[in-house]
């Protein structure tokens, strides 16, 4: 590690401890920032990420060396910090490309939107003209458009679409949320993934059963529950995601 950054982890750290504001989310705070400063050495390669990640925690250590071996909690917020803070210029990155995809998803959405509606204007001409043949072709005719209007296996493959790209969107705010309390980010992933769980209900057929009606409904609700610990910036946000995330995954999993 780079002089430059042990001072600035030092100089932090002694700041806050002078001004009794040495806690978790303190510590947190200046590790990631002190990781973000030392991002082009990281990147030019003239220093380590292991050297570095074993001098910041010693200078913890040293820091709170009178507490004895109750500092967990002071550890854990600077392993987060330093994850955090090695990992923000990559994650912005990732960010950026996510976007990119969610751009072209849309696309991909208004093309079939538009295909689907161009499928049902032609089989309205053709239920229109059905009206001008003999009475058993038009029987015939409409007993076929209502075939494919109601094909029980597009239907479930548009719900099973809309339910993998949810658990894709749950998943991404996993790790959002694993790597700092990147609030934002998890709201963000977290309404894609509730758009498309409205999606896939919108697919779920009558003669689904009311196990399947209840796991929605569970799904539902702790998508609600993450929105307000979200919301509030709560610590309970990362728990409430892992839930989320058995939950979903125990269902498409049946």
């Amino acid at each position: 590690m780079s002089a430059s950054v042990k001072e600035k982890i030092n100089s932090d750290l002694q700041k806050a401890k002078s001004e009794g504001q040495l806690r978790a989310d303190r510590i947190r705070e200046i590790f990631r920032s002190a990781m973000s400063q030392a991002g082009d050495e990281i990147k030019k390669g003239s220093g380590e990420i292991r050297s570095i990640a074993l001098d910041a925690i010693a200078i913890l250590l040293e820091s709170f060396q009178k507490k004895g071996n109750d500092v967990k909690e002071e550890i854990t917020a600077s392993v987060e910090g330093l994850i955090e803070g090695i990992s923000h210029e990559k994650r912005e990155s990732i960010s950026q490309a996510e976007t990119e995809i969610q751009q072209l998803q849309a696309k991909i959405d208004r093309e079939e939107k538009d295909l689907q509606d161009s499928v049902d204007l032609v089989l309205r001409e053709v239920e229109s003209a059905s009206e001008e043949t003999p009475s058993e072709f038009q029987s015939t005719i409409r007993s076929t458009i209502e075939s494919i209007q109601n094909s029980e296996e597009i239907a479930l493959m548009r719900k099973r679409y809309a339910q993998l790209q949810a658990q894709l969107a749950i998943l991404r705010a996993n790790l959002a949320s694993r790597y700092g309390e990147r609030y934002e980010e998890v709201k963000k992933h977290l309404e894609t993934a509730k758009a498309w769980n409205d999606n896939a209900k919108s697919h779920m057929a009558n003669n689904d059963s009311s196990q399947v009606e209840d796991k929605q409904a569970e799904i539902e609700a702790k998508m609600g529950e993450v929105g307000v610990a979200v919301a509030r910036k709560e610590k309970q946000v990362k728990q409430l995601l892992k839930e989320l995330w058995q939950t979903v995954t125990d269902r498409d999993r049946k």
